[in-house]
């Protein structure tokens, strides 16, 4: 009797296994080396699949991104943004990750696509609002996931000085509608 071959990992397959990896350690923990043993291959057998670990970082960003829903032309560009952020807020470090993969990997990504049709009606260049938008997003979600692995290790002292629900929600709504009458102001002077 020949022994049990491994399972072949397609793709998607190790794009799920990478998304797993990165909610259970975070980004710092996420390696080649620790996904293949997840997956009971060898490091190389990745590369298979992804060209670099940030070919494989763009593929979880993407991924992350996946759950942003569809919006109409001229949405609401709060809630948009806000579907955004929870996007990123479902995973551990996810706005890492996506901020990683847009500086790196720059154009057009989901997120950036649904903030464009929201703003497309109102602002002359919508894809350079949804930039700004969008690295708002990155920016704000960053700050709060890093504090929330401080407060989870005892190494932020935010309790007593932060109501931090609320003040972050406050913080991202004023935030996009600063964004939002400056664009309006902009767009008001051409």
């Amino acid at each position: 009797m020949t022994p049990a071959r491994p399972a072949r990992h397609d793709r998607e397959h190790i794009i799920d296994v990478a998304v797993a990896l990165l909610d259970r350690f975070g980004l710092p923990d996420l390696t080649m080396r620790r996904l293949a043993g997840e997956l009971d291959v060898q490091a190389s057998a990745l590369y298979w699949h992804f060209d670099s670990k940030q070919d494989l970082l763009a593929a979880v960003s993407d991924r992350i991104m996946a759950r942003i829903p569809d919006v109409a032309e001229g949405a609401d560009l709060l809630e948009t943004a806000r579907t955004v952020r929870d996007a990123l807020l479902a995973h551990r470090d996810g706005a890492e990750v996506v901020m990683s993969s847009a500086a790196l990997r720059p154009g057009p990504s989901r997120a950036q696509e649904m903030l464009r049709r929201a703003l497309l009606p109102q602002l002359a260049d919508a894809d350079l609002g949804a930039t700004a938008v969008l690295q708002f997003v990155l920016g704000h979600t960053t700050l709060v996931q890093q504090r929330m692995h401080g407060e989870s290790h005892g190494a932020a002292a935010t309790a007593g000085v932060l109501d931090d629900t609320a003040r972050d929600a406050a913080v991202f709504a004023i935030g996009i509608d600063l964004i939002s009458r400056g664009a309006a102001l902009t767009t008001a002077r051409r």
